[in-house]
């Protein structure tokens, strides 16, 4: 009997997929021009709302983006320039050509490039160190944070505002597992913002290894491949460095990669398995005490499960999470009292003013500039084939429950505006729609990638 093949070893020696079809350009750039036509409307309508004497309040500058205008070069503006055409280049070629390890390093490396870059085009402190120490973040609270047990004991009760000891804006926004990440650093000696913000960004660039190796567990290998060069160069890294946000997105990306890798090791037999399987569950359990928002990753961990079809994988990660809920209950914060006072707390804020009726439709244009116009293209021809295969291949299957994960977020009012970083952890699974872009146009999608970044870097000073 011959040997189960190796998640490693299928990756190395995929078998040969076919092409995407080359028919469908002239759809492709349709499906962008409405995207811009989506993005030019948020911005007009938000403008004339932002006019003196409107009456509505949008409460931000450069709608539907959670920026200021400002045109400016900095440091990095060389760097990125010089990283997007190396990318853009060579990344295609060497993400086909290169051992699968060997891809996934180079990809994660030039992500970390390319994030970095982009923080420092606006420049040391404005772009990288300072980025997590106005008041509104986590680290305003870590000196105050002296006794953990009792932090987490206290935690719902300073959610609410308008009291002397309320939490300040992300920390009360979100479950204490973001502040604990930041109270950790602290504690093991990576005091204040360049700190934090290196561990940012360091987690956020695991995006560009979780999605691609994800895809390749799960039967997928080439596309695996097609999709790397562009999880590198997301537009979305504008966030990734450095908003938290971009670490949730690394950290659940991760969790989700394992318990692909959890299913690959149980129908190969492999020893990995199990501990995979668990540490897939911790880091996804961890994930939603890193946002509250992030329990609907859920839909994107059914479908890694139902593509693995090894339940046992599934079964494990469900106790890994189940673990760790039950852990934070029993330090004394329970999960839904502390939604219930941030949905409170949420109203009690900017959220009570910002009209619904704009940013429904409006965050889905900001939340298109982060996924650029290759995943806009892309997710047109994965809508056009859903109907062939869904629930058997992981590029259609993972593009649909982020997509259901986005709707969800979109309808539920709970995200007013900055979702081109809010949404981030559901956004870079549509990363693997891009494998359905045909091969010769795949380096000018690339750019296009590239371009929405340098951009928006450029032309705006994005706000957290």
């Amino acid at each position: 009997m011959s040997e189960p093949k190796s998640a490693a070893r299928l990756a190395e020696s995929p078998a040969r997929e076919p092409e995407a079809p080359v028919t469908g350009r002239r759809a492709d750039l349709l499906a962008v021009a409405a995207a811009v036509v989506l993005v030019a409307a948020a911005t007009a309508v938000g403008l004339y709302y932002n006019r003196p004497g409107s009456g509505v309040v949008i409460f931000v500058s450069s709608p539907p983006l959670f920026a200021d205008w400002l045109p400016h070069v900095g440091p990095g503006s060389v760097f990125a320039v010089l990283i997007a055409v190396a990318v853009v280049l060579h990344g295609p070629a060497l993400a086909a050509r290169l051992p699968w390890r060997r891809a996934l390093a180079a990809g994660y490396l030039a992500s970390l490039a390319w994030i970095f870059s982009l923080t420092m085009v606006d420049g040391w402190q404005r772009g990288f160190a300072g980025h997590l120490t106005i008041p509104q973040e986590y680290l305003h609270e870590v000196p105050g944070i002296t006794d953990i047990p009792r932090m987490l004991r206290e935690f719902s009760s300073r959610i609410l505002d308008f009291q002397p000891n309320s939490w300040t804006t992300h920390v009360s926004g979100h479950p204490p597992g973001a502040t604990l990440v930041f109270v950790w650093l602290d504690r093991i000696g990576l005091h204040g913002g360049a700190w934090a913000a290196t561990a940012v960004v360091l987690a956020g660039s695991l995006v560009a290894v979780a999605v691609p190796a994800t895809v390749a567990l799960l039967g997928r290998a080439e596309a695996a491949r097609a999709v790397l060069p562009f999880a590198v160069l997301t537009p979305g890294a504008v966030w990734i460095g450095v908003s938290a946000d971009g670490l949730f997105a690394g950290v659940t990306a991760t969790g989700l990669a394992l318990l692909a890798l959890s299913g690959r090791g149980f129908a190969d037999g492999r020893r990995y398995a199990v501990p995979a399987g668990v540490a897939a569950g911790l880091l996804l359990g961890f994930g939603i005490f890193l946002s509250y928002g992030l329990v609907l990753l859920g839909l994107l961990a059914v479908a890694v499960a139902v593509l693995a079809r090894q339940w046992r994988a599934a079964a494990l990660a469900i106790a890994g999470a189940l673990a760790v809920v039950g852990l934070f209950a029993w330090a004394g914060f329970w999960w839904l009292d502390g939604y219930h006072l941030v949905v409170e707390r949420y109203y009690q804020g900017v959220a009570l003013v910002r009209p619904y009726s704009y940013w429904v439709w409006a965050d889905l244009a900001a939340v298109t500039v982060a996924l650029g116009p290759a995943v806009v293209a892309a997710l047109r021809r994965g809508v056009a084939g859903a109907g062939r295969g869904l629930l058997s291949d992981p590029v259609l299957l993972l593009g649909a429950a982020a997509l259901l994960a986005i709707v969800f977020a979109d309808v539920s009012g709970l995200s007013k505006a900055e979702t081109e970083r809010i949404w981030l952890p559901f956004g870079v699974w549509l990363l693997p729609l891009t494998a359905l872009l045909p091969r010769p146009g795949r380096r000018w999608w690339l750019a296009a990638q590239a371009a929405t970044a340098l951009a928006v870097n450029h032309l705006l000073l994005t706000g957290w």
